[in-house]
This record gives C-alpha cells, structure tokens and sequence, in this order.
C-alpha cells in the first residue's frame, strides 16, 4: 500500500484527499458546513460537524481510491474544543479562531502587564486570535465546566486532537508540537506546557494533550476500514510550509485561504519580532523544531464570500477576476476587510471593515477589485515586517497557495504592491500535501526531505510590473486608510 489519506479540516469545509507514492492526487471529497455567529465578533463551529464531515469525506475519498497505508492531518489553528472524557461529548461549540469574544479579557491581562512573560515563553501575543483565552472563556461561562475541569472531566483540544480522539474512539488525546504552538499554553523554547500561563489562566494541566512531533505515532482508526495509523498532523499553515517544501532558512510562503498566513523559516533561531509579528513553530521533526516568523491575517478568501453571501454581489469567488479587470482605472477604491478585527502588525481586536474612495460609479467591480487588492495590501505589510525583523527576509520568491493564488489578477498586484517575485506551485494544494508527506515519510513511503523539496515545480511566476513610483503611492493609500480605520475604533 503506497495511498496517503490527507484530512484538511479547514474554516468553512473539511477535505479528504488521497495522495500515491507520487504525492499525485488520485481521489477527493469535500463538505462545507455551517458558520454560526451568535453575537457579533463571535465565530463557532458544531463540533459534530467537523467530525462527522472529516468521516464522511474519508470514506468517499477511500471509497474511490482503495487501500491507505496511513494517515496525515492538518486543520485550522487556534480553534478550541473541550469534551467529556469518558462520553467525548462537547460541552459548547467549537469557538473558531476568528472569533474575538475574549478582547476584554486580552485587555485585562495586558494591563496587568501579563503580555511579556507570555510572549517570551511562547512567541505569540496576548490575543483573542489564540486558544488559551477561548478555554479560559469556555471554563468561566459554561455551566459546571470549571469544577468538571478541575476534577479531571474534561478534556481540551484544538482540531486535529479532537478529529484523532474520535478517530481512535478516545484512546489517544495528542496533538503536534505546531499546533500546541498556537495554543498560547506552549512554551516554544522548552517544548512543554507552560504551567505558569496555565495557572495564570486557571487552566487545569490535565487538561492538555499530549505533544509529538509532526511525523509520529498518533494512534491506530478503525473507522475506516482496517486499522490505518495516524502519522502525520501540522496545522494548515506549517503544512503548507511543509507541502511548499520551504525547508531552508529564508524561504517564505503564504497561503490564501479563510484567511492569509504568511511565514518565513528562521532554521533553530526563534526570532523574537520588534513589529508584532508572532515566532512560532514551522514543523518539528526528530524532536527538533524549525522555528518561524509568522504574519496572520484574518480575512483573505472571506473577503470574496462575503462579496458573494453578504451583498450577493457574485455567484462565485471565480468571477471576481473578469469583475476586476473590468473595474474603472480612474477609482482606486480601498476596502479594510477587518470584518474581525485586524491582525497583523496591527494586532487591534476592536477595529471593523471600511471602504474608502466610494463615488456614484462604484459597483459590483470596483468592489471586487479592492476586495483582490486588499490581500495584496495586508501581504506586503506582513513581509515589510519581516525584512525589519530578520535580515535574511525578501532574499527568495513568495511562494504562494490555497484558494486565492488561482487568482492571476490578485497574484500579480500582489507581485506589483510588494515588488517581489510570486511563484505559484503546480499542485495548489499544498496543505494536505504536506500532511501527506509527513504521514507518508513516517510510514517510509515517501521521499527524504531533500528529495522532496527537489519535486517542487512552479507552475506560474508573477514578476513586478508597477514602477516604483506608482506601488508606493498606492501602499501610502492602503496606510493612510488602515491609520483612519484604526482611529474611527475610539
């Protein structure tokens, strides 16, 4: 048997790819399931949903494709789930990583100059965006959860511990050294639970899974026809760092997915960030870590959906880019998308989307391309950061995937705004592919890493082709518009 199975539980649907020796996709299901917000700035999923969406789509997928040696997962960070220990029911919804519910608590914590000792040990910043307030929020608001927690009821966990406890009918709660890296519980120096964030929180230790590195032995499934190991999980953006084959230090990528992650791997430095970016974990192999500067931003490929379910402006994210081309040259509209918030280098919870330039002649368009152009903005921030912070930032191309790099339109301005080459792989779907990979270079199936990363191919290459002149004048615009969003916040 040479058949990976990839699971890529993602924001708005979960995915089962099957990947060959070749790491050539030879079948796929997909599902999308239902966003609920149940107050403003509040983001959760059914946890049976994801579940039961990762269980139908592995069967589809493995119905098509025959055998499966092993199993890799990747999922959407940050995302939190407690559940009983001995029923595996959860005691609330999946509080998504968008969510902003814990802003006041963030706040509070900061003013009790809480905010160094946690960025020290674990590379992030005091945030909502990350998992340890959404536990503390769960533990402190559902009824009984905090005495069911300290008497050892009660276990937590992002995605991918979640999907494997129920894939091993609860005989294993673990997770990889990635995704414990975006817990804000996680002391990425030490490689262990810090016990002083948990007890700053209130957070009961017995609580947290177990940590392994990205390719090891996660537990055994049944569920899907024989017994197939689980030896692969990164969550989404440290897979497609993986599936970018970005293994040397000073190589970037940014994935366009729900939203925009953009990381650059610094090799065993943890480069700590003077412009708030976040230093985090790329993979961890053989118990070493490859550490990263991370910039996230929290609405990409949301933007065009909300074009689509929230104005009805377009039937599909694919008609933005003849909608874009079309746009009048004369407007030069400029869309905030802080829908949730701003991420980085802002890092302001309180902020909400805004359009500025808006004339009578603005339509369907002009709006689609500001919302194209508004990735492109939000990138070269991120990557102005980076070169500020590490001097081996900008030297190579940006390699770029998911959902919004199919957009030639968007890729180039994201060329042009930034004045860097982008290089787009021939196979996009580099998330599951690098959960494939890890799970498939465990079980011995699948290529070294040099050799792997010699497999990479450019499929599009997206040179500068804005004068200088015209991207600074146009990146002085996005700013002059992200100061006046920012100071409309009070």
């Amino acid at each position: 048997m040479t058949h990976i199975l990839a699971i890529d539980q993602g924001t708005t649907s979960t995915r089962a790819m099957v990947f060959d020796g070749a790491l050539e996709i030879v079948a796929s299901a997909q599902e999308e399931f239902t966003q609920h917000f149940p107050n403003s700035g509040w983001v959760e999923h059914d946890p049976k949903d994801l579940w039961e969406t990762t269980l139908t789509t592995c069967r589809k997928a493995i119905e098509a494709a025959g055998e499966i040696a092993a199993i890799g997962i990747t999922n959407q960070r940050e995302t939190t789930l407690v559940w009983d220990r001995e029923t595996g029911a959860p005691v609330y919804n999946a509080i998504v990583w968008q969510d902003r519910r814990t802003s006041e608590m963030c706040k509070a914590l900061k003013e009790d100059g809480v905010e160094e000792m946690v960025t020290a040990r674990t590379g992030l910043l005091l945030d909502p965006y990350f998992s340890a307030t959404k536990l503390a929020w769960i533990l402190d608001n559902v009824d009984g959860a905090r005495a069911r927690a300290e008497a050892g009821e009660l276990l937590f966990g992002t995605v991918d511990s979640w999907l494997v406890w129920n894939l091993t009918e609860g005989r294993a709660h673990v997770t990889d050294a990635t995704n414990a890296a975006r817990t804000m519980l996680y002391d990425i120096h030490k490689g262990r639970w810090s016990q002083t964030i948990c007890d700053r929180l209130n957070i009961p230790r017995a609580m947290l899974p177990e940590v392994k590195d990205c390719a090891a032995d996660f537990g055994e499934t049944t569920l899907l026809g024989g017994t197939i190991p689980i030896l692969g999980i990164a969550g989404d953006q440290q897979a497609a760092t993986v599936g970018q084959a970005c293994f040397q230090p000073g190589m970037m990528k940014s994935t366009y997915g729900t939203g925009c992650f953009a990381l650059l791997n610094t090799g065993d430095t943890p480069v700590r960030s003077n412009n708030r970016l976040l230093t985090t974990i790329a993979y961890q192999l053989d118990g070493t870590p490859t550490y990263a500067l991370e910039g996230s931003i929290f609405i990409a490929g949301a933007v065009l959906q909300w074009l689509r379910d929230g104005l009805r402006l377009i039937g599909a994210a694919s008609e933005t880019q003849a909608l874009a081309e079309a746009a009048d040259d004369g407007q030069q509209l400029i869309l905030v998308p802080a829908f949730t918030g701003l991420g980085a280098p802002y890092w302001n919870a309180d902020c909400r989307g805004a359009i500025f330039g808006l004339t009578r002649g603005s339509g369907p368009a002009e709006l689609a391309r500001a919302a194209l152009e508004s990735v492109g903005f939000q990138t070269r921030d991120l990557l102005e950061a980076m070169c500020a912070d590490w001097d081996g930032a900008g030297d190579t191309a940006l390699r770029v995937d998911g959902g919004m790099s199919a957009s030639t339109f968007a890729m180039q301005f994201l060329a042009d705004i930034s004045g860097a080459p982008v290089e787009r792989p021939k196979v996009l779907e580099t998330t599951a592919m690098g959960a494939a990979w890890l799970a498939g270079h465990k079980a011995g199936i699948l290529p070294e890493m040099a050799e792997f990363a010699q497999s990479w191919e450019c499929d599009a290459r997206f040179d500068p082709a804005m004068s200088e002149d015209t991207r600074n004048a146009r990146y002085a615009g996005w700013r002059k518009a992200i100061k006046a969003t920012i100071d409309a916040t009070g």
